[in-house]
């Protein structure tokens, strides 16, 4: 149990620090690259979508971070390809902090921040997977949810850290904000990275990796065995991944536009506050999902999760606070059900060879699709909408049911024979 409770606690911390690099991106560019990367755009919604385009490259590059690490994790060990990306993540994300803008060097500016956000993206597709493995492999039999939920854990406090850095800038002053201040959280990410680093090469290798047999060339296993796993996977993860942006990303942007006209302080405040309620309520929906039945909590969240669409966006525009408040933590409270059980039931998905693997395509791919695209395609829909919210409240509801139909007819695979929990 000691080596659980280990690699646990490291996949929560590695996962903190990977999402909350990831994060304060999606803020910067919900907040303030639009104007400072793409000045010249035609209006502040073109400046707006090219900005989250530049976010949106990071998560076409999580599914080829998840082929190279997923085939490294498979191959040579879990640890290892968790250690290299964790030092990706921290390099490029410190970088975007240092990175001149469209004023002092012209279009260099956006291309320069156009890799580094690539890199972002490869270093969080390697991430997750091995994390999540580190984190359920290592766990006991009956226990595999809440554990991997540990893995899980790590989006929420990344988040909470992310909008909990800008919420403190923003108190500065737009001016700070726009000039020096954004790069502070970016700067920051250096440290924490040593700290990761230290927690993360103190944890043994997985179990289940050190028996099976490995597979040699992981990402044809997976294809050729397992390819409707990584479909239905993909088709389990749009309100998990997807339809978490639309509640944070694009409704960052939306509430402080010029339609609905919400303070920034008020609504990363509230955002902050939302992250808290998941972080709180992760492994307590993790532990029941070992006792009900993870993939029927998630159903239940779905179910909730679209009802609460239309009363969520309706309140934006109210300027009250409390309403605000209250909306953004029971609409995390019911997403943290849609998410938190995931590392368990993708993990059981796929065969030990080629999990890593496995697990990072699905996860990767649906990163790419509904976490990439989501607020883009939200932005231009609200767009043309004339600042109404209703295409967004579709897409989620609609994201909902995709997600409820392919859990219910995904496959499940369980290891042979599990590792026995370590008595020391």
């Amino acid at each position: 149990m000691k080596r659980a409770n280990r690699a646990a606690g490291a996949a929560f911390v590695g996962t903190t620090i990977e999402w909350y690099d990831f994060y304060i991106y999606a803020t910067a560019a919900a907040l303030v690259f639009g104007d400072l990367f793409f000045p010249n755009a035609s209006s502040p919604t073109v400046a707006l979508m090219a900005s989250f385009a530049t976010y949106a490259v990071g998560f076409f590059a999580r599914p080829l971070g998840g082929i190279v690490f997923g085939h490294f994790g498979d191959r040579v060990g879990r640890k290892s390809a968790l250690v290299v990306t964790l030092v990706m993540m921290g390099a490029a994300t410190f970088a975007v902090g240092v990175l001149p803008t469209y004023e002092s060097i012209g279009a260099l500016a956006p291309l320069l921040l156009v890799v580094l956000r690539f890199v972002q993206g490869l270093a969080v597709g390697g991430e997750w997977g091995g994390a999540v493995l580190m984190a359920v492999e290592h766990a006991p039999e009956g226990r595999k949810t809440f554990f991997g939920g540990f893995a899980q854990l790590g989006n929420p406090a990344g988040a909470l850290l992310a909008t909990g850095a800008f919420s403190l800038i923003t108190l500065l002053g737009d001016d700070v904000l726009h000039t020096w201040g954004w790069r502070v959280p970016f700067i920051v990410s250096a440290v924490l990275v040593f700290v990761g680093l230290f927690i993360r090469l103190r944890v043994e290798e997985s179990p289940v990796f050190q028996k099976v047999e490995k597979a040699a060339t992981p990402i044809k296993e997976v294809f050729r065995l397992s390819w409707r796993s990584v479909l239905l996977g993909i088709g389990t993860l749009p309100v998990a991944i997807g339809g978490y942006y639309i509640l944070t990303t694009f409704l960052l942007a939306y509430a402080t536009g010029e339609s609905v006209g919400a303070s920034e302080q008020l609504i990363l405040s509230g955002l902050s506050f939302a992250a808290f309620v998941e972080l709180v309520a992760t492994l307590a929906i993790a532990w029941v999902g070992d006792r009900l039945g993870s993939r029927k909590v998630v159903v239940f969240f779905l179910v909730i999760t679209a009802a609460l669409a239309v009363p969520q966006f309706a309140v934006l525009g109210s300027q009250n606070a409390f309403l605000i408040f209250a909306m953004l933590g029971l609409m995390r409270l019911a997403t943290s059900g849609t998410y938190g059980p995931m590392a368990a039931i993708l993990s059981e998905m796929f065969p030990p060879q080629v999990r890593y693997t496995g697990i990072s395509l699905a996860y990767q791919g649906a990163g790419a699709i509904f976490g990439g695209l989501s607020p883009i395609v939200a932005t231009a829909f609200v767009g043309a909408a004339g600042g109404a919210a209703w295409p967004a409240v579709a897409m989620l509801v609609g994201m909902c049911a995709l997600s409820a139909i392919c859990l219910a007819v995904a496959p499940r695979y369980r290891d042979p024979a599990p590792a026995a929990p370590a008595t020391h």
